[in-house]
């Protein structure tokens, strides 16, 4: 009789291609989070200082303060995903609420009127630095179907390393086996072996190299559903000064924690009528965990009672992460005994860096008294210098190869303003990132605009803001796979920040 495994089975993957391109953009482009006041002004605080979030701009900016604060944010997260796939539209809405902002800042004046060092801050803030929760639902019709993603595997993999004898080998031992002896790349073309999907061009050669489909169409219905659930966040502790009357400097030191968890849904039918294949269906399930280190260093000048400028420097961050990878698949042609292959096997891979690049600012604000401001803040990160580490790991240095060719420099223009009515203070701002790709039909500039109130009630505050951003892109539904769907992403977002005075 066959035994049931319900056990949770391990394996090291040699050489995993589960990391990729894509997972150093998710943790390395950072929209702005933060206080309802910072996000309504796009960000643009590198000069500024004087709110818990711009020391994502500046850690500098602490020292601007002239007493404690201490501030909550929540926001309400609206993500919108218009997708065109093969002749047909596709609409997914998702919302979300979070925690985003928590923090305060503690300010120690000087009690020696002969320092230079006018007075210290402590801060400790915790920001959202992106949330992964999302959903994606394409159907539509395609001339590539998901053969294509198991054939890109099995090509150059002989036959005899992936074949087995279903009469005395489960399928699931076979599957966790040769992930855990060879690699992932063999493991998904056994998957389609397994699956009904592809066949060897020559059963009787074990040192056969070719593979054949076993689906036969013009072109496929399809019927796609991606859920992402998750967070990075960053918590933050920082330390400044202010150094005579117009210069203030801070440093600080960033933990971040992360959890994605992505689940993808893959059902394909609209063979021709003589497919051997006439259904398919492919899951994933990707869980990735573990934390992160960076350090930052900035400074803001007042060169006189209107113009500040500024300079900060983020560095690297390095994120320590590992992922485990769970899959089904199903076809008429499939082994009899290919429900075992599912969720309740869960192939552990390898820990694994990822270092995202280092990055510069450069701001400038002016200050009209006490009737408003305007501020701009300019970054540039070089995302070809991003890697995936280990170094010596043949997969990770092939994909660092593939990313620094692939991705180049993305500059960032924030711009922000404010103007208050006695204790009412209205704001503004816009914001543009560029793409890390040369290529824009990849992903396209993110731009995005940003507005907000606030009202100062004496010894606490209240700020409200509205942010909407949007961003054209490929999406791809297999990340080996060349099926994109032509996508418009638009996100906006609500923040209410609570600030209390001490």
């Amino acid at each position: 009789m066959r035994r049931i495994l319900t056990l949770i089975l391990g394996l090291a993957c040699l050489s995993a291609n589960a990391q990729n391109i894509n997972d150093v953009l998710r943790l390395g482009l950072e929209e702005s989070q933060g206080t309802a006041r910072y996000q309504a002004m796009g960000g643009a605080f590198g000069a500024l200082g004087g709110d818990l979030s711009s020391l994502n701009s500046n850690p500098a900016g602490s020292a601007i303060f002239n007493y404690g604060q201490f501030a909550i944010s929540g926001s309400n997260y609206n993500r919108s995903n218009d997708q065109g796939y093969g002749s047909s539209f596709n609409n997914t809405t998702l919302n979300s609420v979070e925690l985003n902002q928590v923090g305060g800042v503690f300010v120690f004046n000087s009690q020696n009127p002969n320092s230079n060092w006018k007075k210290m801050a402590l801060a400790v803030n915790y920001d959202l630095v992106d949330s992964f929760d999302n959903e994606y639902r394409i159907n539509g019709n395609s001339t590539t179907g998901v053969d294509q993603y198991f054939l890109g595997f099995a090509k150059g993999v002989p036959f005899g390393s992936i074949n087995y004898d279903p009469n005395s080998e489960f399928v699931d031992d076979v599957y966790l086996e040769i992930g855990e002896l060879q690699n992932f790349g063999n493991q998904q073309a056994f998957l389609g072996y397994a699956g009904g999907l592809i066949s060897p061009a020559d059963p009787d050669n074990p040192d056969g190299e070719s593979y054949l489909s076993n689906t036969e169409y013009s072109q496929v219905n399809q019927r796609y559903l991606q859920s992402t659930v998750g967070y990075n966040s960053k918590f933050t502790l920082n330390f400044s000064g202010q150094y005579q009357e117009n210069l203030y400097l801070g440093a600080s030191l960033n933990f971040h924690s992360v959890l994605f968890e992505r689940f993808t849904q893959l059902d394909e039918d609209g063979y021709n009528t003589d497919s051997p294949v006439s259904f398919s269906s492919f899951d994933n399930l990707l869980q990735t965990e573990g934390n992160g280190f960076s350090f930052s260093l900035g400074a803001i000048a007042k060169l006189n009672d209107n113009i500040r400028v500024g300079g900060s420097y983020q560095s690297p961050t390095w994120y320590y992460l590992n992922d485990n990878l769970s899959q089904q698949i199903n076809s008429n042609l499939a082994d009899s005994e290919i429900r075992f292959i599912n969720f309740n096997l869960i192939n552990f891979y390898e820990d694994y860096t990822i270092q995202t690049p280092s990055k510069v600012t450069g701001s400038a604000a002016i200050v009209f008294g006490k009737d408003g401001l305007l501020s701009f803040d300019y970054s540039h990160q070089d995302f070809s210098k991003a890697e995936l580490r280990p170094n010596n790991d043949p997969v990770f240095e092939e994909e660092n190869t593939f990313i620094a060719s692939e991705l180049g420099a993305v500059n960032s223009y924030k711009l922000g303003g404010e103007y208050r009515i006695e204790r009412l203070s209205l704001r503004g701002g816009y914001q543009i990132i560029e793409s890390p790709y040369a290529d824009k039909q990849i992903m396209d500039d993110l731009s995005g605009y940003s507005a907000g109130l606030g009202y100062d009630f004496g010894g606490s505050k209240l700020d409200l803001s509205f942010v909407r951003t949007e961003q054209d892109m490929d999406f791809a539904l297999l990340d080996a796979a060349s099926n994109t769907a032509a996508s418009t992403f638009t996100n906006t977002n609500v923040a209410l920040t609570y600030t209390l005075k001490f």
